[in-house]
């Protein structure tokens, strides 16, 4: 059995932390857990704060991921964000070495980055992350450009500077989230 390495990858909506992780994985074959699987069911999804740490069960991540830490599998929930609900389907997975675990609030809870190995924040000035978040949250997600405006106003600034921001200051590595994505792969691996 493989020793199992993980990695946490956090910074602000959009700042290129999927696309970063996505990069990394298809060149290491990692393990890629996002961290938007654990949030909980949301009742009222309008009114729901998805950018709070409450809003996930971390507490389920962490344990499963010392579970593959001892060589075993696990069941990743499946969250649904056209329902705002996990799904009853889970993925079977088994860590071979790297795990890579990614997401906006990674770091607001101090057990899940008790687990990790490395810690990697990708850092990037909110105009961009902002435009960058419209720009997907209109293509892939459906919403308004004033919805997401409404959105990011409300909850997701102020979560970045109460439960994001801080985490650049504890960060084994910072990327720079407009920095070539090869260069940050690069970068990364030339750490691990």
């Amino acid at each position: 059995m493989a020793e199992v390495t993980i990695v946490l990858v956090g910074g602000g909506t959009a700042s290129g932390k999927s696309t970063l992780v996505s990069a990394f994985v298809a060149k290491t074959g990692a393990l890629h857990v996002s961290h938007d699987r654990y949030y909980l069911n949301a009742k009222e999804p309008a009114k729901h704060d998805f950018d709070h740490p409450d809003a996930l069960e971390t507490s389920l991540l962490v344990e499963q991921l010392h579970a593959l830490k001892r060589g075993e599998s696990v069941d990743l929930p499946r969250y649904d964000f056209a329902t705002h609900r996990r799904g009853a389907e889970v993925d079977r997975v088994q860590a071979d070495g790297l795990v890579v675990v990614e997401g906006i609030l990674v770091f607001a809870a101090p057990m899940l980055e008790a687990v990790a190995d490395l810690t990697v924040f990708v850092d990037a000035p909110e105009p961009l992350r902002l435009a960058r978040r419209i720009r997907r949250d209109m293509a892939e997600r459906g919403r308004s450009r004033a919805d997401v405006l409404r959105q990011y106003a409300a909850t997701v600034g102020p979560a970045h500077g109460r439960f994001v921001q801080p985490a650049l200051q504890r960060a084994d590595l910072v990327l720079d989230g407009t920095a070539s994505i090869a260069d940050s792969v690069d970068r990364l691996m030339a750490v691990l």
